[in-house]
Protein backbone atom coordinates (compact mmCIF):
# COMPACT_ATOMS: atom_id res chain seq x y z
CA UNK A 1 0.00 0.00 0.00
CA UNK A 2 1.57 3.49 -1.24
CA UNK A 3 1.00 6.10 0.85
CA UNK A 4 2.47 9.94 1.32
CA UNK A 5 2.20 11.21 4.69
CA UNK A 6 2.92 15.20 5.45
CA UNK A 7 3.64 16.51 8.46
CA UNK A 8 4.96 20.13 9.89
CA UNK A 9 2.31 22.43 8.74
CA UNK A 10 0.57 24.79 11.49
CA UNK A 11 0.00 28.26 12.84
CA UNK A 12 3.07 30.92 12.37
CA UNK A 13 3.39 34.31 12.30
CA UNK A 14 4.24 36.26 9.11
CA UNK A 15 8.05 35.94 8.88
CA UNK A 16 8.25 33.04 10.46
CA UNK A 17 9.70 29.63 9.61
CA UNK A 18 8.28 26.01 8.83
CA UNK A 19 9.68 22.96 7.72
CA UNK A 20 7.12 20.39 6.03
CA UNK A 21 8.05 16.59 5.80
CA UNK A 22 6.60 13.91 3.66
CA UNK A 23 7.36 10.32 3.74
CA UNK A 24 6.65 8.01 1.65
CA UNK A 25 6.00 4.40 1.87
CA UNK A 26 5.22 1.42 -0.90
CA UNK A 27 7.63 2.99 -2.96
CA UNK A 28 10.91 3.01 -4.52
CA UNK A 29 11.41 6.50 -3.07
CA UNK A 30 14.75 7.10 -4.80
CA UNK A 31 13.14 6.38 -8.35
CA UNK A 32 10.27 9.23 -7.82
CA UNK A 33 10.63 12.85 -8.72
CA UNK A 34 8.62 14.68 -5.85
CA UNK A 35 6.66 17.80 -5.78
CA UNK A 36 5.15 20.16 -3.28
CA UNK A 37 1.70 21.81 -4.42
CA UNK A 38 -0.43 23.77 -2.51
CA UNK A 39 -4.19 25.09 -2.41
CA UNK A 40 -5.57 27.77 -1.17
CA UNK A 41 -8.77 28.43 -0.30
CA UNK A 42 -11.10 29.40 -3.55
CA UNK A 43 -7.83 28.73 -5.67
CA UNK A 44 -6.50 26.61 -7.93
CA UNK A 45 -3.62 24.21 -6.64
CA UNK A 46 -0.24 25.39 -7.52
CA UNK A 47 3.00 24.04 -8.07
CA UNK A 48 5.46 25.40 -5.10
CA UNK A 49 8.16 23.04 -5.96
CA UNK A 50 9.76 19.86 -7.17
CA UNK A 51 13.17 17.90 -7.01
CA UNK A 52 14.26 15.32 -8.98
CA UNK A 53 14.76 11.95 -8.06
CA UNK A 54 18.33 11.96 -6.90
CA UNK A 55 18.43 15.88 -5.70
CA UNK A 56 20.08 17.49 -8.45
CA UNK A 57 17.67 19.54 -9.78
CA UNK A 58 15.00 21.08 -8.44
CA UNK A 59 12.28 23.51 -9.13
CA UNK A 60 10.48 27.06 -7.57
CA UNK A 61 7.31 29.06 -8.28
CA UNK A 62 8.36 32.47 -8.25
CA UNK A 63 6.65 33.63 -5.55
CA UNK A 64 8.65 31.50 -2.91
CA UNK A 65 12.26 31.83 -4.68
CA UNK A 66 15.06 32.31 -2.24
CA UNK A 67 12.63 31.68 0.85
CA UNK A 68 11.71 28.12 0.06
CA UNK A 69 13.68 24.97 -0.34
CA UNK A 70 13.15 21.66 -1.17
CA UNK A 71 15.21 18.76 -0.50
CA UNK A 72 15.57 14.96 0.06
CA UNK A 73 17.00 12.31 2.22
CA UNK A 74 16.73 9.11 0.15
CA UNK A 75 17.79 6.77 2.95
CA UNK A 76 15.09 8.07 5.04
CA UNK A 77 12.16 8.04 2.08
CA UNK A 78 11.55 11.62 2.98
CA UNK A 79 11.12 14.79 1.04
CA UNK A 80 11.29 18.05 2.69
CA UNK A 81 10.08 22.14 2.25
CA UNK A 82 12.03 24.54 4.15
CA UNK A 83 9.58 27.42 4.24
CA UNK A 84 11.05 30.67 5.56
CA UNK A 85 9.97 34.28 5.37
CA UNK A 86 6.75 33.14 5.29
CA UNK A 87 3.89 35.76 4.10
CA UNK A 88 0.28 35.63 4.53
CA UNK A 89 -0.80 34.81 0.81
CA UNK A 90 1.40 31.32 2.01
CA UNK A 91 -1.11 30.17 3.76
CA UNK A 92 -3.13 26.81 2.28
CA UNK A 93 -2.86 23.05 2.24
CA UNK A 94 0.42 21.43 1.39
CA UNK A 95 0.67 18.63 -0.29
CA UNK A 96 3.34 16.61 -1.48
CA UNK A 97 3.43 14.26 -5.11
CA UNK A 98 5.33 11.34 -5.81
CA UNK A 99 5.65 10.98 -9.68
CA UNK A 100 7.57 8.33 -11.85
CA UNK A 101 6.55 8.32 -15.87
CA UNK A 102 2.59 8.71 -15.41
CA UNK A 103 2.14 7.08 -12.05
CA UNK A 104 1.31 9.74 -9.17
CA UNK A 105 1.17 9.03 -5.85
CA UNK A 106 -0.85 12.13 -3.45
CA UNK A 107 -0.76 12.85 0.04
CA UNK A 108 -3.61 13.72 2.23
CA UNK A 109 -2.13 17.13 2.70
CA UNK A 110 -0.71 19.73 5.98
CA UNK A 111 -2.67 22.97 6.76
CA UNK A 112 -0.41 25.80 6.94
CA UNK A 113 -1.46 29.10 8.02
CA UNK A 114 0.10 32.41 8.06
CA UNK A 115 -1.09 35.13 10.30
CA UNK A 116 -0.47 37.29 13.48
Amino acid sequence: QVQLVESGGGLVQPGGSLRLSCVASGITFSRYAMRWYRQAPGKERELVADITSAGENSYYLDSVKGRFTISRDNAKNTVYLQMNSLKSEDTAVYYCRGSLGYVDHWGQGTQVTVSS
